[in-house]
């Protein structure tokens, strides 16, 4: 399900107020819990994740993991009374995963609830969950992305050539699939883009508009490949 542009799986259940979703496995007597599109969008990249040392049955609403973000520090909640089984060892070294897969590689707990049917009373499903999380989305005032930028690039007032050369910088300031953030307000950007991508070879993964700004998620390729019309 996508609200607004905001990815909401359908297979887990979501507590939508700490912005974590659970994820029943198997039997049930296990489950994963991570962090939504919509709070990895909003905080924005993901710096650093310090997991808690936590034993025994913690509450819910009991934090388990601290997030440090570009915009924010903040604590990723169990959202049912459970104890930490396992924390991803991925997330230490590339906390970015949080916001390039956050429905997936990104996880950040598993947990034993203590209560195998807790979940099913207190979290609602997807399509329960639809009407608060794009209300949440609204008062966040969140742009979900297909990615979230490494680097913002905004070039109000600008001549697009000049820009082009900015970008060009940026792209060589970052790591193979990082992204930057072009945002524009030069009519011809679209079909200038079109001639930069074609002459450099990196991606164009997303385009949108707002008004009179135009902007471009643009990711550096490990082996550019330029093309010609």
């Amino acid at each position: 399900m996508d609200v607004d542009g905001c990815p909401l799986p359908e297979d887990r259940r979501y507590a939508v107020d700490d912005d974590v979703w659970f994820l029943e496995e198997g039997d049930g007597r296990l489950a994963t819990v991570g962090v939504t599109s919509l709070l990895a969008s909003f905080a924005g990249r993901a710096l650093a994740v310090t997991f808690r040392p936590v034993q025994g049955y913690l509450d819910a609403g009991r934090s388990v993991a601290t997030v440090e973000t570009v915009r924010l520090t903040g604590p990723v909640r169990l959202p049912v009374r459970a104890r930490v089984v396992a924390q991803n060892p991925a997330l230490p070294s590339r906390p970015k995963l949080l916001n390039d897969d956050p429905y997936g590689e990104g996880w950040v707990v598993r947990v034993e609830p203590e209560d195998p049917a807790e979940a099913a009373r207190t979290l609602p499903t997807a399509r329960e969950a639809r009407e608060r999380f794009a209300a949440r989305r609204a008062e966040l005032r969140v742009r979900c992305r297909p990615a979230v930028p490494d680097e913002e690039l905004i070039e109000v007032g600008a001549e697009c050539a000049a820009i082009l050369v900015r970008l060009g910088e940026a792209m060589e300031r970052r790591a193979p699939r990082e992204v930057v953030l072009l945002v524009t307000d030069d009519p011809t950007s679209p079909i200038e883009m079109v001639r930069w991508t074609d002459r450099t070879g990196h991606s164009v993964i997303h385009q949108g508009r707002d008004g009179p700004l135009y902007e471009f998620l643009v990711r550096r390729e490990a082996e550019p490949r330029p093309r010609r019309r």
